[in-house]
């Protein structure tokens, strides 16, 4: 398929059956996330799974939009692998790891849907309560969390989705 159809064609899945992603095809997705761009390739993003039975429990305490996802990814940063831009002085703490992750985490998103896979890009969580909850070190950074899986009778596009800004909104001439 033509990237830019499979592009439109994605949209935030909210209605999830309980069928699990495959082995095979979450290989695959996470592969297309290990894979990407980053600044000066340091590769900080980091992947957690979360699909046990007790995983999900604890997922559903640290954010309302769970949406009843049989697989979520944790998309985090290693805060001491990022690169850092000490030349700056307009943003003079800036980092990659957010940029990172967020490359790794949508090309997932486009990977699962052309494997068939449906997602939702989730930030809807305080970072504190998620790196307690999960027992993750102070130096690992949630960014996002992607939920995986097929669709249920219910699933279908909001209407929001629909709605896109003309061109002339995102382009400008320097």
């Amino acid at each position: 398929m033509d990237f830019l159809e499979l592009a439109k064609k994605r949209y935030s899945e909210r209605f999830f059956d309980s069928k699990a992603v495959e082995q095979e095809k979450l290989d695959k997705i996470l592969e297309a996330g290990r894979i990407v761009p980053t600044a000066c390739n340091y590769q900080p993003q980091k992947f957690y799974l979360i699909r046990s039975k007790d995983g999900l429990e604890k997922l559903k305490t640290v954010t309302h939009f769970h949406y009843n996802v049989p697989l979520m990814i944790l998309v985090c940063y290693d805060l001491n692998e990022v690169w850092t831009n000490p030349g700056d002085s307009y943003y003079q703490y800036y980092n990659s790891g957010e940029q990172d992750a967020s490359i790794a985490a949508t090309t997932m998103m486009y990977e699962a849907e052309e494997l068939g896979v449906h997602t939702i890009w989730v930030r809807g969580f305080d970072s504190k309560t998620v790196v307690d909850t999960f027992n993750l070190p102070e130096y690992m950074i949630p960014v996002m969390m992607l939920g995986l899986g097929y669709p249920n009778e219910k699933a279908k596009a909001n209407a929001w989705h629909y709605k896109r800004k003309p061109i002339e909104d995102f382009v400008y001439e320097l």
